[in-house]
C-alpha cells in the first residue's frame, strides 16, 4: 500500500469516527434543527471565545464567508503573498464577493506585524481603495508549516483594530499551532473578528470546517452560504465526526510534529539545502531542490514509483505533510525512500 504524504486531508475515519456518525443525531440544519451541528457551532465559538460559528462543507468557503462579512464589494483585504486565501481559492474573493487584494511577503510565511500596516490604507477616500481587513494564515501552509508568534499577532490586531482594519484567522491548521505553541484556543481568538477552522485536516474527520465570529455576521454567512448552494440537511452525520475529532485527536497532533522533524532531519542530513529542521515545528515537510538538477515534479514522480506520493507545489519546492494515518514505520519507509532518490540525485549533479 502507498505511504500517502501528499496532505493531511487524505485520512480517514476510523471505526471509532464511523460508530460516532452512524449514531449521530440529526436533524434539518437549514432549518437549523440538526442538533448535533447546533452543538458542534456553539463548542467551537466556545473555544475560540466567541458569540457563534457555522458549519461549513469546506474551509475555502469558511474563509470567504467570513471575510465577505468583512470587507465590501471593491473594499481592501490584505494576506501575505503565499497564503492559502489569495493563491489556492481560485479568486473566489472577487469572484463571489468583489474584493480586491494586495500581499506582503514574508521569509517562510512568518508574520512581522508591521509588514501589512505599512501597506494598510483605510479611508482612502475616492481614488485609492480602503483596507478593511487584514488576514493571517496560523500555521502557514506554503510557508511549510510555520506557526505564527502570538506577539506578533497581537501588535497586528491592537494596532490594526485602532484604525478600524478587521482581523480574519485562517485557522485551517490551528491545531497544530496550538499544540506546537501552547498558545490556547481563547487567547488566539481574541485577536480576530472572524476565525476558520478545519476538521477534516490534523484532526482527521472527513468533511468540514467551521467559521466563527459574532452572532451578526454568523447570521449574514448563514444566508451567504444558503445562497452559494452550500446549504446542508441532515449534516449532524459529519458534525458527529468532527466532534470525535476535536475530543480525541488535537493533542496526539504532536505525534505528526515528531515525524515531520524525523524525516526533516533525516534528509538535512544528506545536504543542508534541502530543509532546515530547526523551522519544521509543525506537520509539514518542504524540501528545497533548488541546489541539484532535479525539480520537484521529478521528485514526485520518482517517489510514487517507489510507493511514496508527495507533492509538487513548485519547480523547486517539494510538500510531505504527516498526519494520523501515517506511522513510524511508514515515516522509517518514506525516509529509505527519499534519501536514495535524493543521494542518488546529488552524486549526478
Amino acid at each position: 500500500m502507498a505511504i500517502d504524504l501528499r496532505s493531511d486531508t487524505v485520512t480517514k475515519p476510523t471505526q471509532e469516527m464511523r460508530a460516532a456518525m452512524a449514531s449521530a443525531e440529526v436533524g434539518d440544519d437549514v432549518y437549523g434543527d440538526d442538533p448535533t451541528v447546533n452543538a458542534l457551532e456553539e463548542r467551537l465559538a466556545a473555544l475560540f471565545g466567541h458569540q457563534g460559528a457555522l458549519f461549513a462543507p469546506t474551509g475555502s468557503l469558511a474563509n470567504q464567508l467570513a471575510i465577505r462579512t468583512l470587507v465590501k464589494p471593491g473594499e481592501e483585504l490584505l494576506v501575505e503573498t503565499r497564503s492559502h486565501i489569495v493563491r489556492a481559492e481560485l479568486g473566489a474573493a472577487a469572484t463571489f464577493s468583489g474584493i480586491t487584494t494586495r500581499t506582503w511577503p514574508s521569509q517562510g510565511g512568518l508574520l512581522n506585524a508591521d509588514d501589512p500596516l505599512e501597506i494598510a490604507h483605510e479611508n482612502a477616500g475616492p481614488y485609492l481603495v480602503s483596507t478593511r481587513a487584514i488576514a493571517v494564515e496560523n500555521t502557514h501552509n506554503f510557508g511549510g508549516g510555520t506557526v505564527q508568534p502570538i506577539a506578533e499577532i497581537e501588535k497586528l490586531s491592537v494596532a490594526a483594530r485602532a484604525r478600524g482594519i478587521a482581523m480574519h484567522l485562517d485557522g485551517a491548521r490551528i491545531w497544530n499551532a496550538h499544540v506546537a505553541s501552547g498558545v490556547s484556543f481563547v487567547e488566539y481568538g481574541k485577536h480576530f473578528d472572524t476565525i476558520s477552522v478545519c476538521l477534516s485536516k490534523g484532526l482527521g474527520a472527513p468533511i468540514g470546517s467551521v467559521m466563527i465570529s459574532s452572532k451578526e455576521r454568523v447570521a449574514e454567512a448563514r444566508i451567504w452560504r444558503k445562497r452559494y448552494g452550500a446549504g446542508m440537511r441532515q449534516v449532524g452525520i459529519i458534525a458527529a465526526a468532527a466532534h470525535y475529532a476535536l475530543e480525541h485527536n488535537i493533542e496526539r497532533l504532536a505525534q505528526d510534529h515528531a515525524r515531520a522533524r524525523t524525516i526533516a532531519t533525516a534528509l538535512a542530513a544528506i545536504d543542508s539545502s534541502l530543509v532546515d529542521p530547526t523551522k519544521v515545528v509543525t506537520n509539514i515537510v518542504g524540501l528545497d531542490l533548488s541546489a541539484i538538477s532535479m525539480s520537484a515534479a521529478d521528485l514526485t514522480a520518482k517517489a510514487r514509483e517507489a510507493g511514496l506520493w508527495i507533492s509538487a507545489l513548485g519547480p523547486n519546492y517539494a510538500r510531505l505533510v504527516t498526519h494520523l494515518d501515517f506511522s513510524d514505520a511508514q515515516c522509517d519507509e518514506a525516509i529509505a525512500i527519499l534519501s536514495a532518490i535524493l543521494k542518488s540525485a546529488f552524486v549526478a549533479k
